[in-house]
């Protein structure tokens, strides 16, 4: 009982020396120069002893003492835990930045859910000594041209060295395509045209583009498009770095473009932007046709579209890159997942829709009863945390020239850095 009076008594002698300083903050016509000898807190703090009740006081006074400081604490307002606020998309994700999946959409795969989960600790699956090219540097000019962040590691500089990075990434594409060849009949072989190495100028090219200085100048403007690109939105080639919508409708714009310029050379394709897919399903997830009728009229494309041999439609969840197919030459409706994920949600959705074109632009009524819904699985599939658009150019890429997906995580720093030059010449090679 005495050592609580003696807890209360210190709490009044300190609130009371705070009530004191705060009238002073308080008062608009007190003189600072004219204080007390014992004005300054540090002198005051040595100087002036706490004053302590007396073991005997009385009960009265003992419970006065405690309703005063009760009362003084009440003065404050309640401390509130900061709640920050939901950051609504479409956003800047960071790097590794991860968006809370939403339990109503199914279509997240457990590979997908896991790898969300694991973001950081995706490095651990990648074998740098055996997936990222490397070469000997040049003592005298190597690297100079390159940043100094992750793109300095790109390994296909244009030196005497390139045999070797050239030819290390064909028997790695090559491997992938006897495999394929073992597993079915008539794969196309890859052709080395997709691997060659940029040169040293391509390169000091891209460096140079990636740079600071060119962070807020538009570097590429498309006519037909009408997509611009900012050095920091070309950004999203550098390795570690989500793809951004832009660059990838640009990017099959061009390849669309490289089809026409050599119609024998590729096959006839028709490259739907990333807001398609969005735009074809509802929010209860079915074929809404009429959002999406206007977007592929024959004189807005030049072609029917019911003529292409396939029709490549990204598919966009989350943070996340997917691709569908609509095969015509197979007669297939095809889903690709780097991650190995499946939906068939997107497949059907598919299929309606083009029911729903050809009925459209033709007035006839195809049967699709005997197509095939394919989740491809014998596919390059990703190992880190950010690469799925890459992967997903890539499909596009290859499926576009008629070839197997012969291909590994081991060229994504390639094909990033060819990405950006073909972006900055505006021309896909």
């Amino acid at each position: 009982m005495v050592f609580f009076k003696w807890v209360l008594s210190f709490q009044g002698a300190l609130a009371g020396n705070r009530k004191r300083s705060g009238s002073e903050r308080c008062n608009p016509h007190f003189n600072h120069k004219n204080k007390t000898p014992h004005s300054n807190p540090l002198v005051f703090q040595r100087s002036k002893k706490l004053r302590f009740s007396s073991m005997d006081q009385s009960p009265e006074k003992a419970s006065s003492s405690l309703n005063d400081t009760v009362s003084r604490l009440s003065r404050y307002p309640d401390s509130r835990l900061h709640v920050p606020k939901e950051v609504q998309a479409p956003v800047k994700h960071l790097k590794f930045g991860l968006s809370i999946p939403n339990p109503n959409h199914d279509f997240l795969s457990k590979k997908l859910s896991d790898a969300k989960k694991k973001a950081f600790g995706s490095f651990k699956y990648i074998n740098k000594d055996k997936e990222v090219v490397t070469v000997e540097k040049d003592d005298e000019d190597s690297g100079s041209w390159l940043m100094a962040d992750a793109f300095d590691k790109l390994s296909l500089n244009h030196s005497d060295n390139d045999s070797k990075a050239y030819n290390k990434l064909l028997k790695s594409a090559e491997r992938r395509t006897n495999k394929l060849k073992d597993s079915g009949p008539q794969v196309k072989v890859v052709t080395h045209e997709l691997f060659v190495p940029l040169t040293k100028d391509e390169l000091a090219e891209v460096s140079y583009a990636f740079s600071a200085e060119n962070k807020k100048k538009i570097l590429v403007s498309h006519e037909n498009s009408s997509i611009d690109i900012r050095g920091e939105v070309l950004q999203c080639l550098k390795p570690g770095s989500w793809l951004s919508d832009e660059v990838i409708n640009l990017y099959l714009e061009l390849l669309k473009e490289r089809e026409n310029r050599e119609p024998k050379k590729f096959l006839k394709c028709h490259f739907f932007n990333t807001f398609f897919y969005k735009k074809l399903v509802s929010s209860e997830g079915g074929c809404n046709y009429k959002a999406v009728k206007r977007w592929t009229s024959q004189r807005k494309l030049g072609y029917c579209l019911f003529d292409c041999d396939k029709i490549f439609v990204p598919i966009h969840k989350d943070i996340h890159w997917c691709l569908a197919v609509i095969n015509k030459k197979d007669r297939k409706f095809q889903y690709l997942d780097s991650l190995r994920g499946r939906d068939g949600k997107v497949l059907n959705a598919l299929a309606n829709y083009f029911v729903e074109e050809v009925r459209d632009k033709s007035g006839q009524d195809i049967d699709i009863s005997s197509w095939e819904q394919e989740h491809v699985e014998d596919l390059p599939a990703q190992k880190n945390g950010f690469d799925c658009g890459m992967f997903m150019l890539k499909y596009i890429d290859f499926y576009s020239r008629g070839l197997s997906l012969s291909f590994g995580q081991e060229h994504m720093r390639y094909f990033r850095s060819r990405t950006a030059k073909e972006i900055l010449r505006l021309r896909a090679d």
